[in-house]
């Protein structure tokens, strides 16, 4: 297994090396590459002529992590991610690829460091600002479940929740975190927001925002906010699981189009 060290974790890592393009693959809250690639949101898969690292965030998948709420906020995953860069593409610019936390983590990442980013794919962005809260609330929540009944009571509850349309028929998933780090992922998830709407709007690379009806943790607004802020990104929005596996092709047109 591959292994990246960053304070307080080891990230495990994948690198195709096909020549052409630099591109970074991230995933979402308590997923992991592996889980992704079951749920439809490895956009990755098939792609070629690239140069593409795909990584588990910290405390996911094959990634180590620590029990500090704070090493999961998206600042912090953003600074992992920023550090791989900086080792795998130093002085290139690169396309960003990543559903929901992954998404998150490279709007703070091109934040920080707007001349790192050549173009970004954003997949199901998560609540945001005003509907932050709420969603918060409900990883609190959740964490203290899985300390008093355990994770298969969350699991349980997740099954339970209404589904999108756009993700009916996929195989049923469990979060690819530990038990031991599951309370701490959830608690820097509630303690985490996108950067504020004015540093977003400086963000002035090609983007394209994806997203999928019925999704409380991942609503339509948030999309739409970010592509009202972002000077180039447009939107494509999913209704059913076919609207999804066009995905794809859309990640190997946008890396395909000029960055300027």
């Amino acid at each position: 297994m591959h292994r990246f060290t960053v304070p307080g974790a080891e990230l495990a890592w994948a690198f195709s090396d096909e020549s052409g393009p630099a591109v970074v693959q991230l995933h979402g809250l308590t997923s992991s590459r592996a889980r992704d690639r079951v749920l439809d949101l490895d956009l990755g898969r098939g792609l070629s002529g690239t140069r593409l690292l795909r990584y588990d965030a910290r405390g996911h998948g094959h990634s180590s992590g620590r029990p500090e709420p704070q090493d999961y906020r998206w600042p912090s995953l953003a600074d992992d991610l920023l550090r791989l860069l900086d080792h795998w593409f130093p002085g290139e610019r690169v396309h960003g690829v990543g559903p929901s936390m992954g998404a998150a983590t490279l709007l703070h990442a091109a934040v920080r460091d707007p001349e790192r980013f050549g173009g970004l794919t954003l997949l199901l962005p998560p609540t945001a600002w005003a509907t932050r809260a709420a969603r918060a609330g409900d990883y609190l929540r959740l964490a203290d479940l899985v300390e008093a009944e355990g994770v298969e009571r969350v699991i349980e509850e997740g099954r339970a929740a209404p589904q999108p349309p756009a993700t009916v028929g996929h195989p049923d998933t469990v979060p690819d975190v530990s038990a031991a780090l599951l309370p701490s992922v959830l608690r820097g998830a509630a303690g985490s927001d996108l950067p504020a709407p004015e540093m977003i709007a400086g963000i002035d690379v090609p983007t394209t925002v994806l997203a999928w009806v019925d999704d409380p943790a991942h609503p339509i607004s948030t999309a739409e906010a970010l592509v009202e802020l972002m000077p180039r990104a447009t939107l494509q929005v999913a209704e059913t699981g076919a609207d999804v596996l066009r995905w794809p092709g859309v990640l190997a047109s946008d890396i395909a189009q000029p960055t300027r």
